[in-house]
C-alpha cells in the first residue's frame, strides 16, 4: 500500500513554514502537494530571537509554534483535497533555536511541539531527528543527504546544494561513498544585512537584484574567507550561532548599499566553492540547487564561474520546486521511522553507526500504521472502554460485593 508523508520544514532563515505532501516507492517521489506559509512578521521577529528567550518564553513560543505548523498543515490539506485520516505521517524539522554539537555536552534544540501537532491534525507526527544523532557521537547535521543518496545518486559525479539560511552539499555517486556536510552561512548573511539595510522592511535581495548592481569588497571577502571553518574536515556542520553579524566590521556598514550586498553574495559563492575544492570526493558534473538561495541569480551566477566546468542547474529541472526538498525529505525520514528503517547517514554526520532517527507521537490512525488488526470480531483487539465516574463507581462497588461473598 503506497502511503502519503508530509513534511514540515522551517530553516535558520526563519521566514516561513515549508509543507510538501509526497508518496515513495521504488526510490521514486510522487509530489502531490507543496506550499510555502510565511510567518507574520512578529513572529518571525520572535524566532530569530529564541535563542535569547528566558525559559518561559521560549516554552511559549515552542507552543505556538506547535499550532502554527499544525493550523497550516490543515489548511494545506483541505486545499489539497485531502483527508488528514489519509496522511500516514508528518516529518516535522521545527525550528531550530540552537545547535552546539561541539559543546561540552554536544546538543541541539529544535522547537514547534509536535505533540500539539499530532492533537491538532490527529496525523502520526515523527519529530526531534536531531538529537539521536549527536546521542550517537555525530554532530546532528546534515541530515538530508540520506534523502540525496536514496534519491538523487548517478552514475557520474553529482553535487546536491542546499542553498538555506546555511549551505549544505552532498556528493553522490553510484558505486562512491556518498560524502556531504554543511559549507558554511548560506543566506543568513545576506538576509540580515537586506533586514537591517531596510530596517526591517525586506527580508532578502530579491534575485539577487541588489546585490547585482554592486562591486565586491575585495578586502573584507578575503578576511571572511579566513575563517578556521573552512579548513575543517567533514564530518561539520554549522549555523547562525557561528555565522552572525558578529563576524561583520562596524565600519562595514558604512559601505554603499548595494557593495555590502555584492561582497555577502560572492562570500556565499565562495564558501561553496571552496569546500569543492578542498573535499569534493570525485569529479562533479552537475550541481544541482535547491533552497531560497536558488532564487538568487546573482550567487547562481558567482556559483557557475567558480565551478566551471561543471553545469549549475535548479532542482526544478527534476519536477521539485526549490523551496520543497527538505520538506519532502523530512516528510521521508518520518515514514522510515514509522517502519523503523534507518534515516541517516552516519558517515555524514559523524554518527557511531545507524539509527532510526526522531520521537513518535501517535495519532488516530498509529496502531494501523503499525500493524495491529483493526477492531471488531475478526481482530485481536477488543473495543477498550473508558468508564465515567459513576460507572466506575458501581464497578467498585460489584467488586467489593463479590469479594465478600
Amino acid at each position: 500500500m503506497t502511503q502519503l508523508a508530509l513534511g514540515l520544514m522551517s530553516g535558520t532563515s526563519a521566514d516561513g513554514l515549508s509543507i510538501a505532501l509526497a508518496s515513495f516507492k521504488n526510490k521514486k517521489i510522487q509530489l502531490k502537494g507543496y506550499a510555502e506559509f510565511p510567518y507574520p512578521k512578529p513572529l518571525a521577529e520572535i524566532i530569530r530571537l529564541a535563542a535569547s528567550l528566558p525559559a518561559s518564553a521560549l516554552s511559549q513560543l515552542n507552543f505556538s509554534l506547535g499550532h502554527f505548523f499544525a493550523d497550516k498543515t490543515l489548511a494545506f490539506l483541505k486545499k489539497e483535497g485531502v483527508s488528514p485520516a489519509k496522511v500516514s505521517v508528518i516529518g516535522s524539522h521545527g525550528q531550530t533555536v540552537y545547535h552546539g554539537p561541539r559543546d561540552r555536552t554536544p546538543n541541539t534544540l529544535q522547537i514547534a511541539e509536535p505533540a500539539v501537532i499530532a492533537e491538532k491534525t490527529g496525523i502520526t507526527v515523527v519529530a526531534d531527528f536531531r538529537p539521536r544523532d549527536i546521542a550517537a557521537g555525530g554532530e546532528g547535521a546534515p541530515l538530508v543527504p540520506f534523502f540525496d543518496q536514496t534519491f538523487f545518486s548517478s552514475s557520474s559525479g553529482r553535487a546536491l546544494q542546499n542553498i538555506g539560511g546555511i549551505a549544505n552539499v552532498t556528493f553522490v555517486k553510484k558505486g562512491a561513498r556518498t560524502l556531504a556536510f554543511d559549507n558554511g552561512p548560506g543566506n543568513t548573511l545576506l538576509d540580515h544585512a537586506v533586514r537591517r539595510l531596510t530596517r526591517g522592511n525586506k527580508d532578502y535581495d530579491h534575485a539577487g537584484a541588489w546585490a547585482r548592481r554592486g562591486q565586491i569588497i575585495r578586502p573584507l571577502a578575503k578576511r571572511l574567507a579566513q575563517h578556521p571553518y573552512f579548513k575543517k574536515r567533514p564530518p561539520k556542520s554549522t549555523g547562525p550561532e557561528l555565522w552572525n553579524e558578529t563576524l561583520l566590521p562596524a565600519g562595514f556598514w558604512k559601505e554603499r548599499p548595494e557593495d555590502i550586498l555584492a561582497t555577502l553574495t560572492y562570500f556565499t559563492a565562495w564558501a561553496i566553492a571552496d569546500s569543492y575544492k578542498l573535499f569534493a570526493p570525485f569529479q562533479i558534473k552537475e550541481i544541482v540547487v535547491s533552497g531560497g538561495g536558488a532564487l538568487n541569480l546573482c550567487l547562481l551566477d558567482h556559483l557557475s564561474r567558480l565551478l566551471a566546468p561543471a553545469r549549475v542547474v535548479s532542482i526544478e529541472k527534476y519536477g521539485v520546486p526549490v523551496q520543497a526538498k527538505e520538506p519532502l525529505a523530512f516528510a521521508y525520514f518520518g515514514l522510515c521511522a514509522l517502519q523503523g528503517k534507518i534515516n541517516h547517514l552516519p558517515a555524514a554526520t559523524g554518527a557511531q553507526g545507524s539509527r532510526v532517527l526522531g520521537k513518535i507521537i501517535p495519532g488516530n490512525t498509529y496502531l494501523s500504521l503499525r500493524g495491529v488488526p483493526p477492531k471488531g470480531r475478526r481482530g485481536n483487539l477488543r473495543k477498550t472502554e473508558i468508564a465515567s465516574p459513576a460507572r466506575q463507581a458501581r464497578n467498585d462497588g460489584r467488586r467489593r460485593l463479590h469479594a465478600a461473598a
